[in-house]
């Protein structure tokens, strides 16, 4: 069957783990005995995977607006996974995509969070931090933009005092021409040397987003992010064409092969792919691995909780062609009380490596219970329902 199939062929590769590893992970003798998802409001999907030695992994997923599916298309994978190894994560992830009839959307964020638990559970197996499994840190902290929905004195402020030298600012609602006109004002506010980005949510015709970039062209702007939607490739080859300011986008595209005329044709210059929706961090690795060959920076998408936002960190220290992680507060009562206050570790504008082994935080279940998932539907304006 296709399991015995894709158990064969992929034994051992794609992984980064030397022979000596896998074999010491092997010879553990884990085997999977059960999946468990938990939904917290506001759009948080964990999944707990649990095996015959006590260790459990723990994932995270991100569909926006599908969170149920999500959490379905997760445990629909549990029928395949009971019994099997943990520690074959290449094997595992090529089943999951490679076997079933249907790809893309809930299904593929199904597979990442189920990857990156499976990551998690290897480390704590080894005693290793993610990372050390990933090859090794090549950079001792790792750098961070600040992010905002628009820049003030008091926000430019602000940041500064926190060490951070580069800002990703949301577009305003409106006409081209006042989106110029507040570019101009961002940058007119932070200097020339503070590195600006831009934000647009898709939310610009291609006509427009020319006309925006046109506009901008002179402000030596970091990067602008999702100009346009991701529906048409030859968009963002005349975009290219058009524009020397910098291209950003990746958070709604899906495995290396959504990615691949992306890179292959040098129409971006930052890669955003969000590790827990884009195929976990087995497929980010090769995501960045083809963007590192076509000499494209890796920043990854990361609006999440602790847990999301350190598997980006894993991810950040060992990948050579990273440039800098979006980042929120992970402060919170909550949020402390949510992972047991296991959180990511910032500081002067750059995070910690984790040093923990696996992915290096846990979900108290009975405080997610506190704040349980509500699906809110949006107007016609809004971006999901």
């Amino acid at each position: 069957g296709a399991s015995a199939i894709w158990g064969t062929a992929m034994l051992g590769t794609g992984t980064g783990l030397s022979a000596e590893t896998r074999e010491k992970a092997r010879a553990l003798g884990l085997r999977i005995t059960a999946l468990k998802t938990f939904l917290v409001a506001p759009r948080s999907i964990f999944v707990k995977v649990y095996t015959n030695h006590g260790i459990t992994g723990l994932g995270v997923a991100l569909q926006t607006s599908k969170e149920v599916a999500t959490a379905a298309a997760i445990m629909e994978n549990e029928r395949v996974l009971i019994g099997r190894d943990p520690t074959r994560i290449e094997a595992l992830w090529q089943e999951l995509y490679q076997a079933p009839r249907w790809r893309g959307g809930p299904l593929t964020a199904a597979i990442s969070a189920i990857d990156i638990a499976l990551w998690d559970i290897l480390g704590q197996a080894l005693g290793q931090p993610i990372h050390q499994l990933l090859g090794g840190a090549v950079r001792d902290s790792i750098r961070i933009y600040g992010s905002t929905m628009d820049m003030t004195p008091a926000i430019f402020a602000e940041q500064k005092s926190q060490g951070i030298t580069a800002t990703r600012v949301q577009a305003p609602k409106g006409s081209v021409g006042t989106m110029i006109a507040a570019t101009r004002r961002w940058r007119e506010m932070v200097g020339p040397d503070h590195e600006l980005a831009v934000h647009m949510d898709g939310t610009l015709s291609t006509r427009e987003a020319m006309q925006y970039l046109h506009g901008v062209e002179d402000l030596n702007l970091l990067w602008v992010e999702e100009p346009i939607q991701m529906d048409d490739v030859e968009d963002w080859a005349m975009l290219r064409a058009r524009t020397t300011t910098p291209l950003a986008t990746g958070e709604r595209v899906l495995t290396k092969w959504g990615f691949a005329p992306y890179l292959n044709r040098h129409l971006i210059d930052f890669a955003q792919p969000d590790i827990a929706s884009c195929g976990g961090l087995s497929e980010a690795r090769k995501i960045a691995a083809l963007a590192e060959v076509n000499r494209i920076q890796m920043a990854p998408h990361g609006p999440h909780e602790s847990a999301g936002a350190l598997v980006n960190l894993h991810f950040d220290a060992a990948t050579p062609n990273f440039f800098a992680q979006e980042v929120r507060d992970y402060t919170s009562q909550f949020e402390l009380d949510l992972h047991e206050g296991l959180v990511p570790q910032i500081k002067d504008g750059f995070a910690a490596l984790p040093d923990r082994p696996g992915l290096g935080t846990v979900l108290n279940e009975k405080i997610a219970a506190q704040r349980p998932y509500i699906a809110i539907t949006r107007s016609a304006e809004g971006r999901a329902f």
